[in-house]
């Protein structure tokens, strides 16, 4: 039982993983830009939500009201300034890269290197936990996995059945024919960017529910987030929701079997392995012939 206690643990730490790759996932299969600047508004969110808590002492979640109208709008012009400098997929990997850079320095300069954490009276989630018999599921991991079910949920409902989300769908199968067919690719951007941004606030927000943070963070999260990306596969909401539950409760379950040193090997072997066997994704499906 206490192997089961910590794949699922895992598994739902597994939802904040997929909050902080659903707006990569989204701008690198929908618009083509890899944007590694979304790993900044990400800290951004994060900082943002120790700050308000410190001051309004309220709730987390109440933050949101704020973080994630700044966040649409700092991820909406971001994406507006790609496109109008025609930053293409590769050069935008070296752009946002930049980007973060002076992000994180700004962090760094505002908030200092030392780590931050929410203060434990006003957050209900660092200590708590529901007991199901002897299954323990703690508040902070279950938030994250409620937020990532209905925020790529909800995502992937959009992009389905909206004629946004469909016009969306078809920019990014070709430009050059949504375009003539009236599709404004360009606001169509500029809105897909700003929600990227938002998905950051809501992300931010949740790391803080069971962590501190700290300016590096933004480094060390490149690796579980590219890895729920490429498994979940790019533009894909719901794989990028079964892809973060996966690796978490992957990670859990090399940890308890042998060790936590193994863990960031287990999920690249498996990135490596899907790249070979499923190079479109392991959880996409398979377009008939």
């Amino acid at each position: 039982m206490n192997t089961f206690q910590v794949v699922l643990s895992g598994a739902m730490l597994g939802g904040l993983y997929a909050l902080m790759a659903a707006g990569v996932s989204v701008t690198w299969g929908v618009l083509r830009v890899i944007n590694l600047a979304h790993f900044g508004l990400i800290l951004l969110g994060a900082y943002l939500t120790y700050q308000l808590v410190t001051i309004w002492r309220v709730n987390p979640l109440v933050t949101l009201v704020v973080t994630v109208p700044v966040l649409f709008v700092l991820g909406a012009l971001l994406q507006w300034a790609y496109d109008r400098l025609n930053i293409v997929e590769f050069n935008s990997l070296l752009v946002s890269f930049g980007l973060l850079i002076v992000i994180i320095q700004v962090a760094q300069n505002v908030w200092t290197a030392d780590h931050r954490e929410l203060p434990r009276e006003v957050n209900p989630f660092v200590t708590g936990s529901l007991s199901l018999g002897p299954i323990v599921l703690p508040y902070d991991r279950l938030v994250c996995l409620g937020l990532a079910v209905l925020l790529l949920g909800g995502g992937h409902l959009a992009l389905q059945r909206t004629f946004v989300g469909r016009g969306m769908r078809a920019f990014a199968e070709d430009r050059t024919v949504a375009a003539s067919f009236g599709i404004d690719h360009r606001r169509l951007s500029v809105l897909l960017g700003g929600a990227a941004g938002a998905s950051a606030g809501i992300a931010g927000m949740a790391f803080m529910l069971g962590n501190f943070i700290q300016p590096s963070h933004a480094y060390e999260w490149f690796g579980i987030v590219f890895a729920v990306v490429i498994l979940g596969g790019l533009g894909n909401l719901l794989g990028t929701l079964y892809a973060g539950i996966s690796v978490g409760a992957l990670s859990g379950l090399v940890g308890v079997l042998w060790s936590q040193a193994y863990v960031p090997i287990a999920v690249f072997a498996a990135i490596i392995i899907a790249l070979v066997l499923r190079p479109q994704g392991v959880f996409v499906r398979r377009r008939a012939a």
